[in-house]
């Protein structure tokens, strides 16, 4: 099948150019874009049969104007980005990528639990100021370092990467609970989530942003949880209503949160989670637990698979 394909967001894609090239070799022909804005996505996908795009929106308008288009690959797992209903009475096709980042945002997840646990980023500054010195002793324990042995980890989403985090967990001796998401029937393997949070050292988020998970921690479910705990968030953004969390740790009604994904992508210079007074209380990250080597070559060989499959009639992948 001879396939016209155009990759809007070239930049966003962050694969290595042999990847990026065995990806191109899917199609008959290929122009390729660092970044497109709205108006130049109407213009760049109007005679496209196949678009790439990891982030670029994709609206009802412009897909109307897209008459010849068949094929949307999501150079990631979550579309919410494009106009998926749109999509689906236009007939196009939609496959996004599934499961390729699990160990990499597993591992990212620990590394944000560790750091918090055991101060580092506090650490590192001390080192690189006079603090140490002036104190003049072997070790200089200026910060709380806390042991993950023993301590309950809530889990919300548990999929594959919850599951990774859970196995991870319970190697630090970790007490690992899952929740169950208000709303959801209770499982036998689960707790509802407003019951756990009591009791949580840290909460980790594992599942994906959709109407009954959108601003699922707000103000008052943050207010359920202990001012020692600590939440971690490299799920979606709009999961964590960030303002009270912002105001939640000013206050000291938590005591950290690790954080790699927002509402708004880059954040806004005055985020209230990047202020200055929180430097010690929030890791914050540019959405990169997903993004190891190993990772970003998985997510370019299933998007060629998914060709292979759009081609043949697979729906291995297709989610419209």
């Amino acid at each position: 099948m001879t396939l016209r394909a155009v990759l809007l967001d070239e930049a966003q894609l962050i694969a290595e150019k042999a990847d990026i090239d065995r990806l191109l070799q899917a199609f008959t022909q290929c122009e390729r874009f660092a970044s497109s804005s709205p108006q130049e996505c109407v213009t760049r996908i109007r005679s496209a049969e196949v678009v790439i795009t990891n982030g670029t929106p994709l609206t009802r308008e412009q897909l109307l104007q897209a008459q010849q288009l068949r094929l949307i690959l999501i150079g990631g797992t979550g579309y919410e980005y494009v106009d998926y209903h749109a999509a689906r009475d236009l007939g196009i096709a939609i496959y996004n990528c599934q499961e390729y980042g699990v160990e990499a945002i597993a591992q990212h997840t620990l590394a944000l639990i560790l750091a918090l646990s055991n101060s580092i980023p506090q650490f590192q500054r001390t080192v690189r100021s006079p603090l140490w010195q002036q104190a003049g002793t072997f070790c200089l324990l200026s910060e709380p370092i806390i042991e993950l042995k023993q301590q309950t980890l809530v889990i919300v989403g548990h999929g594959a990467i919850g599951q990774r985090v859970q196995l991870l967990a319970q190697a630090f001796g970790m007490e690992v609970k899952l929740a169950e998401i208000p709303g959801r029937p209770t499982r036998p393997d689960r707790v509802p989530l407003d019951a756990l949070l009591p009791i949580a050292d840290i909460v980790s988020l594992h599942c994906p942003l959709t109407e009954q998970t959108r601003g699922l921690f707000s103000a008052e479910r943050l207010g359920l949880m202990k001012p020692s705990a600590y939440l971690i968030n490299t799920a979606r953004g709009a999961i964590v209503d960030e303002e009270a969390l912002a105001q939640a740790l000013t206050e000291g009604r938590l005591a950290g949160a690790g954080i790699d994904v927002f509402c708004d992508e880059p954040p806004a210079a005055s985020h209230p989670l990047l202020a200055q007074e929180l430097l010690n209380k929030v890791i914050a990250t540019p959405h990169v637990a997903w993004g190891s080597a190993q990772a970003r070559q998985k997510m370019v060989h299933q998007m060629i698979e998914n060709v292979s499959h759009f081609s043949s009639g697979n729906r291995l992948r297709r989610v419209i």
